[in-house]
C-alpha cells in the first residue's frame, strides 16, 4: 500500500520542547509553593509518564503520596498544570523553542506533494497551537489536516488511542500511514495502532529501546519524501510477509 499520510508527534519530534516544559513545570511548582524541582536526569525518567497532569500525579505519588488523598487534589493538579501550560506558552512566544532539523523543509515538501499531514500527540491542544503560531509560523496554515492531542486520547501513549482517533478522522487504514516519533512510548503507541513508525531520537530519548521502529535516525535533516516512501514500503512489506 502506498504512503498517503504522515502522522507527527510534537514534543521532541517537531521541535525541541522538553527543556522548556521542564522549566515551566519547575516555575509552576515554585509559584504554588511546592518543594519540588525536576532536574534534567529526573525529568528524563519522568518522560516515561505521558501527559502533564499524569506526570505530576505520578511524581506526587512517589514523593508525597499523602497529598493525593487530600480533598480537591484533582482540581489542584489541574490548576497547577494549567499554570505550567501558560508558562510554557510564554516561553514559546518568546522564541525559546527550536524546530528540529529538517522539519520545516520536509513538511513543506510533503504538503506540496499531496501527502496528508496530521498530528498525533498526547500534549495539550494549547501547547500545539502556540507552537504552530510561533515556532512553525513559517509554514502555510493549516499545515495539518487533523490534530489529535491529549484531549482526544482517553489513554495516553503508549496506548494507541490518539493514533486510532487520527486514523478514524483521516478515514485511512494504518498501513497507508507513517508515524514519526522520538520516544519508546511513541513507537509502542503507533505500532499498537498498526502504523509503521520512523524514530528521530531527541536528546531526551537517545538510547531508548526503539524495537519495532521501521528506522531510527538522529533527525530529519537528510530525509525527503522519497526516503519516507522507501521506509514505509519496507515496513509494510515486512509486516505482510
Amino acid at each position: 500500500m502506498s504512503l498517503e499520510a504522515v502522522l507527527f508527534d510534537v514534543d521532541g519530534t517537531l521541535a525541541d520542547t522538553e527543556e522548556a516544559h521542564r522549566q515551566a513545570f519547575n516555575a509552576a511548582f515554585e509559584e504554588f509553593g511546592l518543594p519540588w524541582h525536576w532536574d534534567a536526569p529526573l525529568y528524563r525518567k519522568l518522560l516515561a509518564v505521558t501527559g502533564g497532569r499524569e506526570r505530576i500525579a505520578h511524581y506526587c505519588r512517589e514523593v508525597e503520596p499523602a497529598r493525593l488523598t487530600q480533598p480537591g487534589i484533582e482540581e489542584f493538579i489541574a490548576r497547577l498544570h494549567a499554570r505550567k501550560t501558560k508558562l510554557y506558552e510564554d516561553m514559546v512566544r518568546a522564541g525559546q523553542i527550536a524546530v528540529r532539523p529538517g522539519v520545516v523543509r520536509l513538511l513543506a515538501e510533503l504538503k506540496a506533494a499531496g501527502i496528508r499531514l496530521a498530528i498525533a500527540t498526547t500534549t495539550s491542544r494549547a501547547n500545539v497551537e502556540v507552537l504552530l503560531a510561533t515556532t512553525l509560523a513559517v509554514l502555510p496554515a493549516p499545515i495539518f489536516e487533523v490534530m489529535g492531542c491529549g484531549e482526544e486520547a482517553a489513554a495516553k501513549k503508549p496506548a494507541p488511542d490518539v493514533y486510532l482517533w487520527v486514523l478514524e478522522r483521516l478515514s485511512l487504514p494504518a498501513e497507508a500511514c507513517l508515524a514519526i516519533e522520538d520516544s519508546r512510548n511513541g513507537v509502542l503507541a503507533a505500532r499498537s495502532a498498526g502504523i509503521p513508525v520512523l524514530v528521530t531520537e531527541s536528546a531526551w530519548t537517545q538510547g531508548e529501546d526503539f524495537a519495532g521502529a521501521a528506522a531510527v535516525l538522529p533527525d530529519l535533516g537528510e530525509v525527503d519524501l522519497a526516503r519516507l516512501r522507501r521506509i514505509h514500503e519496507e515496513a509494510t512489506c515486512r509486516s505482510s510477509s
